[in-house]
C-alpha cells in the first residue's frame, strides 16, 4: 500500500511537470488574423485589354496596340480585422505600343514606356481560420508612366521625337485564394482589372506633335509564394 501511495504521488508530480510544458508548446494556429502582417512575392503577367483612339491629327484612321509584360511583385496586406485585409501593391513593367495599320503599322513598334501602377484594395477574405482562403477585393490605383522612348524606326521614318505619357487614376478591382503550405507559408493565386487610361504625346521633327488616347484597362495575373508575419 505504502508504495502504491508513492507511485500516485510520483505520477501526479510528474502530471504536473509535464502540464506547463505542454501549455509553453501550442499547435500551430491554422488561417488568418486581425493584426497578421501578410507578404506575397508574385510573379504576374499583365495584359492590356487596349482601346485606342486614332494619332491625331495626321492618322486618325490608324490605332495603336500594346504588348503584355511579365515581371515579379511584391505585395503587403494588413488584416485590421479577421476578415477585412488591405493590400498595397508595387510592381513596374514595360510596355511596347505598335502600329496596327496604314503608315503606323508599317512602322511597327512605335514607343516603349515603363508602367508604374501602385494599387491599393481593400479586401475580404471569406474563411480566415481555414487552410484555403479565398478574398475579393477593390480598390484604386494611380499609374505612372516613366522613361518613355521612341522607337527607332518611328524615329527613321518621322526624325527625332520626344514622348510623353499621362498619369492615370482610376479603381481595381481583385480575386484570389491563399493557401497554406505549412503554417505561416502559403501559395497565391491572384488577379486583378485596373482601369488605367492615358493620353501619348509625340512630337516628332517631320509631322509636328500627334497624340492619341489609350485605355490600357489590363488584368494582372499573379501566382506566388507569401508570409505570414
Amino acid at each position: 500500500m505504502k508504495h502504491l501511495s508513492i507511485g500516485v504521488v510520483l505520477a501526479a508530480a510528474g502530471l504536473g511537470i509535464a502540464t506547463p510544458a505542454m501549455a509553453q508548446d501550442p499547435a500551430p494556429r491554422t488561417g488568418i488574423q486581425a493584426g497578421d502582417v501578410l507578404v506575397r512575392l508574385r510573379a504576374i503577367l499583365v495584359a492590356p485589354n487596349e482601346r485606342s483612339g486614332g494619332i491625331l491629327p495626321t492618322f486618325p484612321g490608324e490605332r495603336v496596340s500594346v504588348d503584355n509584360s511579365a515581371m515579379p511583385e511584391v505585395d503587403v496586406t494588413y488584416m485590421a480585422t479577421d476578415q477585412i485585409g488591405f493590400e498595397l501593391i508595387a510592381a513596374t513593367t514595360k510596355h511596347s505600343a505598335n502600329g496596327r495599320s496604314g503608315t503606323t503599322g508599317s512602322i511597327g513598334k512605335l514607343a516603349s514606356t515603363w508602367v508604374l501602377p501602385p494599387t491599393l484594395t481593400a479586401q475580404y477574405h471569406l474563411n480566415p481560420r481555414g487552410s484555403i482562403r479565398p478574398y475579393v477585393g477593390a480598390g484604386l490605383n494611380y499609374t505612372m508612366f516613366w522613361n518613355e522612348d521612341a522607337s527607332a524606326g518611328l524615329e527613321k521614318a518621322v526624325g527625332r521625337t520626344r514622348v510623353r505619357m499621362k498619369d492615370s487614376f482610376g479603381w481595381a478591382a481583385q480575386a484570389g485564394v491563399d493557401v497554406d503550405i505549412t503554417p505561416k507559408v502559403f501559395l497565391n493565386l491572384d488577379v486583378k482589372y485596373i482601369d488605367i487610361d492615358t493620353s501619348a504625346r509625340l512630337r516628332t521633327t517631320a509631322i509636328g506633335t500627334q497624340n492619341v488616347k489609350i485605355n490600357l484597362d489590363p488584368l494582372v495575373f499573379g501566382v506566388g509564394l507569401g508570409l505570414r508575419l
